[in-house]
């Protein structure tokens, strides 16, 4: 059993500080509920890791096709944390972009091409959903911009955190609840995010 300067554990998958970790998030506008844990394969916790790279301290990149994403930190470390990433490599941005604004408990308002894609899902809330436990954004969002213009990819929490490690979303980066809300207060606006390529399947 290691213990990261994080305060994560590195090595023990099973270790009873995750349930920690996971707990109920005190003080918030909504209720964040702790995470059944029984139901995430170990590997997605959040932890401090060895992570070689060339990006700066600071940048989040992300991995679709090991759905993980990256905090870059000082002396080759990173905590990363498990998403889940979208079913559809064709929905997914992909390159470097920047975090052009952060919201709290965000309104939700699907793209027209969701809409297109999935009218009877998301067609009743064109008009948007305001922020809530139920919103499909979750607690925080971090809105990414690529040459001044919105991408529409988002890294967010999520209503299903079963789903996180799998190909599920509309082509956002979905994140455990407790886990947006850490990555969240960890970067500013102006973040530096890099998006690699969706291929391949989780082994």
């Amino acid at each position: 059993m290691t213990q990261d300067r994080s305060g994560l554990m590195a090595r023990d998958d099973h270790d009873p500080r995750h349930a920690a970790i996971y707990d109920a998030v005190p003080g918030e506008r909504f209720a964040v509920p702790a995470v059944d844990l029984s139901r995430i394969d170990p590997k997605f916790y959040r932890r401090e890791i060895a992570y070689p790279t060339r990006e700066p301290v600071g940048t989040i990149v992300v991995d679709p096709a090991q759905r993980f994403a990256y905090l870059v930190q000082e002396g080759g470390r990173a905590i990363r944390y498990g998403v889940g990433v979208g079913r559809d490599e064709a929905f997914n941005f992909r390159g470097a972009a920047i975090i052009a604004r952060k919201a709290e408990w965000p309104r939700w308002v699907p793209t027209p091409s969701m809409i297109k894609r999935e009218p009877k899902r998301y067609g009743p809330y064109a008009d948007g959903m305001d922020g809530g436990i139920q919103n499909p954004l979750g607690p925080r969002a971090l809105y990414l911009y690529a040459n001044g213009q919105d991408t529409y990819y988002r890294l967010h929490g999520t209503v299903e955190p079963w789903t996180i490690g799998t190909m599920v979303s509309s082509g956002c980066v979905r994140l455990i609840n407790q886990d947006i809300i850490d990555l969240y207060r960890r970067v500013p606006v102006g973040t530096k995010v890099v998006v690699l390529p969706a291929h391949g399947d989780v082994a």
